[in-house]
């Protein structure tokens, strides 16, 4: 009887390069597996103040003040990572004195609300942006971020501001359209500054 020998089913082996190449990607996403942290804890508080909202929304994170104030600051690539963000970007700088045109939309079960404004931002590197409304569909808009890094090693970033809409509305869908607006737009950028963190984790893990 005459055996043939069996095909290897191998994969015909890569280049030195190419082999290089995906095992870094296994050790990056290895490294990023096992340093991931827990998603941040965020509170959201809304209340009604005159025909406005008062919102601060607070979150715990686990990443350096450098790379938080670098995610605030992508301000041309907002509309990646933070939800109703259609448009966003620099008009103008003069030093911390910024000009910043956003463009978006809120919504609530059926009811969605468009956001067309211009603001002025001033930057504080490492400790906060405050926002003020130049021109725009809301009445009013004053607020901004805040940096705080805390005894633990742990950062506090905190986005508190006072939203007026141009559009009268019952007091009830004003308070919970802003509130579910900011909550979403913060949950966005806390996940982008984790993604970030974690990428940056295990680069400096794959580095040592």
């Amino acid at each position: 009887m005459c055996v043939k020998p069996v095909r290897s089913l191998a994969i015909p082996p890569r280049t030195l390069s190419e082999r290089l190449r995906f095992v870094g990607l296994l050790m990056m996403g290895a490294a990023a597996t096992a340093l991931a942290r827990p998603a941040a804890d965020i509170s959201v508080e809304a209340t009604s103040q005159d025909a406005g909202v008062q919102v601060t929304a607070r979150a715990l994170l686990h990443a350096p003040a450098e790379l938080i104030w670098q995610t605030l600051t992508d301000y041309e690539h907002l509309p990646n990572f933070v939800p109703d963000i259609a448009f966003s970007r620099v008009v103008s700088r003069q030093g911390a004195q910024l000009v910043i045109e956003q463009r978006g939309d809120v919504r609530l079960w059926f009811f969605s609300y468009p956001i067309r404004v211009t603001v002025a931002s001033t930057e504080r590197p490492y400790h906060g942006i405050d926002v003020h409304l130049l021109q725009g569909n809301l009445r009013r808009l004053d607020g901004g971020y805040r940096i705080e890094p805390q005894p633990d090693g742990s950062t506090e970033l905190t986005w508190s501001g006072l939203i007026e809409p141009d559009t009268p509305l019952p007091g009830f869908i004003r308070t919970a359209l802003l509130r579910r607006n900011i909550s979403e737009q913060f949950a966005g950028m806390v996940r982008e500054i984790e993604r970030r963190a974690d990428l940056w984790s295990a680069r400096s893990a794959l580095s040592r």
